[in-house]
């Protein structure tokens, strides 16, 4: 099956000056090195990683817009929310800035029930004509969204596609493909999973190692597609030091990644509060990870 997306993509960082304002042209420049040097087929903007619970609403919308305009790859425009009228307002306003598709995680803190979530997803749906991926991370939202729950969307929603796997439950997502409609796509949302769920008919991912490792993975993935899954496996060895570096309890996404693309000389910057401050490891562990992959 063809990924909608793309094969790989990389769920980007949100560059940020020293002040903490939002830095456009930086973001401009990394969305463009993600998609040329970086072996990403597209993006997913103003996401968990490009930091958008500290975003207001107007700075992801110029968020999305910019990289639209400079970039030549699909870009999904995170529009989600535990409000259902933000959420539709967000998509909105992120299909007049362009983006070619829409990313919608399960309210979060609140809890709603799978009857909540199911109208809540509906609501964003109708609110574009661009295609939309689920975004199921229990472990952030505090609440699943059932197996069960997201079929029924998936037969019932023409333009909600798939979703972005971050459950961390391999089986059940084969499961749910079991039973899916044909051609429901699923997005790996946990790079140490990537491998695992290519295994059980996922399409690609959406990843944050891809900001360093994007085309490592994807050299797994044409190992693993063409058959090769020996091979597959041995680069996704290489790959765990990436995978255990991305987030931690001291360091959490997107701490690492931002470090990292210092190390790259490419554009990041601070995280906002509460997210930092830096801890003093990162750096170093940054660099270890770069010499690991054969990389100065």
């Amino acid at each position: 099956m063809e990924a909608r997306f793309g094969q790989v993509m990389t769920a980007m960082v949100t560059p940020f000056n020293a002040d903490g304002s939002l830095d456009l042209d930086g973001a401009q420049k990394l969305a463009a090195h993600l998609t040329t040097e970086g072996g990403n087929d597209g993006l997913v903007i103003a996401g968990t990683t490009g930091e958008s619970p500290t975003l207001t609403h107007d700075e992801q919308i110029d968020l999305i817009r910019a990289v639209v305009d400079a970039t030549d790859c699909p870009v999904v425009a995170g529009a989600g929310s535990n409000d259902t009228s933000a959420a539709v307002d967000l998509t909105e306003r992120a299909t007049g800035a362009g983006a070619h598709g829409v990313l919608h995680v399960a309210g979060y803190y609140n809890r709603p029930s799978q009857a909540g979530l199911s109208e809540h997803f509906r609501a964003c749906a109708a609110a574009t004509d661009l295609p939309v991926l689920l975004y199921d991370i229990p472990g952030r939202t505090g609440r699943k969204i059932e197996t069960e729950t997201m079929v029924d969307l998936f037969a019932d929603v023409d333009n909600i596609i798939g979703v972005k796997d971050a459950a961390g439950n391999p089986g059940e997502t084969a499961r749910l493909l079991s039973i899916a409609p044909e051609g429901t796509q699923v997005y790996s949302g946990d790079d140490g999973l990537n491998l695992a769920l290519l295994a059980i008919g996922a399409v690609g991912t959406i990843g944050v190692a891809t900001h360093w490792a994007g085309r490592e993975t994807r050299e797994m993935f044409d190992a693993f597609f063409s058959g090769d899954v020996r091979g597959a496996a041995e680069i996704n060895r290489r790959l765990v030091a990436s995978y255990e570096f991305e987030t931690g309890d001291l360091a959490p996404n997107p701490i690492p990644s931002k470090a990292m693309l210092r190390v790259l000389g490419l554009p990041g910057g601070p995280t906002r509060m509460p997210m930092g401050p830096e801890p003093d490891f990162v750096e170093a562990a940054a660099k270890q990870v770069l010499a690991d992959l054969g990389r100065s």
